[in-house]
């Protein structure tokens, strides 16, 4: 099949294609390689700083369109798939759908469906934007919900979702939102991870420190609880002095990001998450520790019932205070919880899998299987 894979998140797309060329399809990426990631891509659609930026992107796109044609499928990123006013995207989803054949939206990340589900349906016990029954009022939670909630990127969304030809998710939260609407159009595939390990996760025994990673947006800490998560660090390291080191990433390309976690142990990584998402995954596959999301419903989604390598975490200061403190005082178990956590990324993700459960559904709507 010929597939273009259009925008990017935390190097999804780019995995997958790794995985679907594996295979012996012929794909194209199409993104600004998620900022300043700088995710890998085929087709760079990086949008400048300044006022021109939006219209010299624009005019990039519309150049590039006959090159976007002629695809068995297309898959996009988000209803935000390229970074320009949800208006402009509209007469660009209709070209693609138009002369390309089916089209897939990713339900991988923020958009009208997620916001909509957790403030108003709030079947999650906690999530980026409420604690049970309470909305949270930060910031970043009030901006998300003011641009997509009676906004064009609302109806882009909508259109969409209910337009294309299937909606693939990569989490167990995304999934819960989208499948009670589209119930024969709702997918859920893993995340792809590129397996890595390193030796320190078949080390016998763990000894000195233990080296804790944490990523830091500068733009999303609060909304991710990077902030809280961060807090409870420190505040281990003060009152634990020389059990714990902390590394620090903030705000860095993705080939620097991955290159200062390497000798790490564990990582903090999204409070209000149920399930790992790629950043956590990639840790894991080196054979580094999640501490994040791991409640039962990311196992039961993937039929899991033996591996249990994720410290979940509750979306508190506290939970996370103690759970570091458990891990600190308890070095036996962490030979342990890493060989789980690179099985359960060989097991659960692996690109090459992953690529064939899209490859699958794919076949599948194109009447193929």
């Amino acid at each position: 099949m010929k597939i273009l894979l259009l925008g990017e998140y935390s190097n999804v797309h780019a995995t997958l294609a790794e995985g679907l060329r594996a295979l012996g399809h012929k794909v194209t990426v199409a993104s600004n390689g998620d900022y300043w990631k700088n995710y890998p891509r085929d087709i760079s659609l990086k949008r400048w700083r300044g006022r021109l930026g939006g219209p010299l992107l624009l005019a990039k796109i519309y150049a590039l369109l006959p090159l976007l044609r002629g695809y068995d499928v297309v898959q996009l990123i988000n209803p935000m798939f390229v970074d320009l006013k949800a208006e402009r995207l509209f007469p660009i989803y209709k070209y693609l759908r138009r002369h390309n054949g089916r089209m897939f939206l990713g339900g991988f990340g923020m958009d009208w469906y997620w916001v909509d589900c957790c403030i108003r349906r709030r079947h999650l016990r906690y999530s980026d934007f409420n604690i049970g029954d309470t909305l949270r009022t930060n910031a970043d939670a009030m901006k998300e919900r003011a641009d997509w909630q009676g906004t064009d990127k609302e109806i882009l969304n909508r259109v969409i979702a209910n337009n294309c030809d299937g909606i693939i998710t990569g989490l167990y939260e995304y999934w819960s939102c989208y499948a009670p609407l589209f119930p024969d159009n709702t997918f859920f595939v893993p995340f792809p991870i590129k397996a890595e390990s390193t030796e320190r996760a078949t080390e016998p025994a763990h000894t000195g420190p233990v080296k804790v990673f944490i990523g830091i947006n500068k733009a999303r800490s609060e909304y991710k609880g990077t902030d809280i998560m961060l807090r409870a660090a420190l505040d281990v390291m003060r009152d634990h002095p020389g059990k714990m080191e902390l590394v620090r990433a903030e705000s860095v390309p993705f080939a620097r990001y991955r290159k200062m976690m390497d000798d790490c142990d564990a990582i903090l990584d999204q409070l209000y998450s149920y399930t790992p998402a790629m950043n956590a995954l990639l840790a894991m596959s080196k054979g580094i520790i999640n501490i994040g999301g791991g409640e039962e419903e990311n196992y039961r989604i993937i039929n899991e019932d033996t591996l249990r390598p994720i410290i979940n975490v509750e979306p508190s200061y506290s939970s996370v205070y103690d759970k570091l403190v458990w891990l600190i005082t308890h070095p036996e178990v962490i030979p342990e919880l890493k060989r789980q956590s690179v099985e359960y990324v060989r097991k659960h993700h692996d690109y090459i899998k992953v690529a064939r459960e899209y490859e699958k559904i794919y076949k599948e709507k194109a009447g193929n299987a």
